[in-house]
């Protein structure tokens, strides 16, 4: 038991862990449990393996007893692309800035051109925000503080004219952002307490706020770039890209090549957010919002003052008193 004890400690493994739906073994990340249940290279436990060959979601990784409910659940775990360009003039948002409860979720999304003698600095041209029904809260080109000295036009669309007669200074677009981010909330206040403000959903967000010139805070953010079950692996040190996080997780393809609208990054962010933020990991008593208390460390976790009892415990009770490094966004109060 001294060594479950120590393996506990250094493993924060916790119920809002990926969790293999055959066995219960818990895993570091959703790349880890593919692997254990055959996706990736490393060997797969053959027993989980095969029977999730024949009663697992290839998306969520849930696990049915019947082939009748995998069918079901497959209809609408499998999600459609995003809107067109065409359509996205037709789903253009009302939502307003508005103070009281929370404001819910929103996600950003950026496409950069390049900046510098060698046109490899990332400078933003166009921003998108959208609301959690996907609805286009806002979105602009912006005109670059400096030259520009490569369009990317392969990837972004953009012409030297998008940013010269119809872009938008990004002073501007800064404060459209911020108002709707803030929903009516003094900048100084939601440094400690959220009030109002929007939580921010996107894949590399600190890239696309950089570009932008603007900062907000860390727990309000939620970054499907570094979220610790979405990373690569048990390691977590690498991100997956979203293009691969969309194919996997929600079973459709952005960035094929052609023209890339920052509108679909933000979908495709958004609807991982509130596939994550949906599970329900069965446990009571934890507090949901964004200002909750942080992740416990080893010494509050597992004391070592306590180690004769912590070793006279069973796993099941170990598990329990363990908490997870990081704060999961099931726990989210939107």
């Amino acid at each position: 038991m001294e060594h479950l004890v120590e393996h506990m400690r250094l493993s924060h493994h916790s119920a809002h862990e990926p969790r293999c739906g055959v066995c219960g073994k818990h895993c570091r990340s959703i790349d880890a449990l593919r692997d254990h249940l055959g996706f990736g290279s490393v060997l797969p436990k053959a027993g989980c393996a095969s029977v999730f060959a024949a009663h697992g979601c290839q998306l969520c990784l849930a696990v049915f007893p019947a082939s009748g409910a995998l069918r079901a659940h497959r209809a609408a775990c499998q999600l459609s692309s995003a809107p067109t360009q065409s359509q996205l003039t037709r789903s253009m948002s009302r939502m307003s800035i508005q103070g009281g409860g929370h404001g819910g979720a929103v996600a950003l999304g950026c496409k950069m051109v390049g900046g510098g003698s060698d046109g490899t600095l990332d400078v933003c041209a166009r921003v998108c925000l959208i609301d959690e029904h996907e609805n286009i809260l806002y979105e602009s080109f912006v005109k670059p503080l400096i030259p520009v000295t490569h369009y990317r036009y392969e990837m972004t669309g953009i012409r030297p004219e998008h940013l010269r007669d119809s872009a938008v200074t990004l002073k501007l677009a800064r404060k459209r952002v911020e108002d709707f981010l803030l929903n009516g909330e003094d900048p100084w206040k939601i440094r400690t307490t959220r009030g109002s403000a929007r939580i921010l959903v996107g894949h590399g967000l600190d890239h696309d706020l950089d570009g932008l010139g603007m900062d907000y805070p860390a727990y309000l953010k939620r970054d499907t770039a570094t979220y610790p079950p979405l990373m690569k692996t048990s390691s977590r040190l690498m991100s997956n890209s979203l293009k691969f996080l969309t194919k996997s997780c929600l079973g459709y393809e952005i960035q094929n090549g052609g023209h890339q609208h920052p509108y679909d990054d933000c979908v495709a962010a958004m609807r991982l957010y509130k596939r994550m933020r949906a599970q329900r990991h069965g446990l009571k008593g934890e507090v949901k919002g964004c200002s909750g208390p942080p992740p416990a460390s080893v010494a509050e976790a597992f004391p070592a003052w306590r180690q004769r009892e912590l070793e006279r415990m069973s796993p099941e009770e170990l598990l329990r008193m363990s908490k997870p490094d990081y704060r999961c966004w099931c726990l989210d109060d939107v």
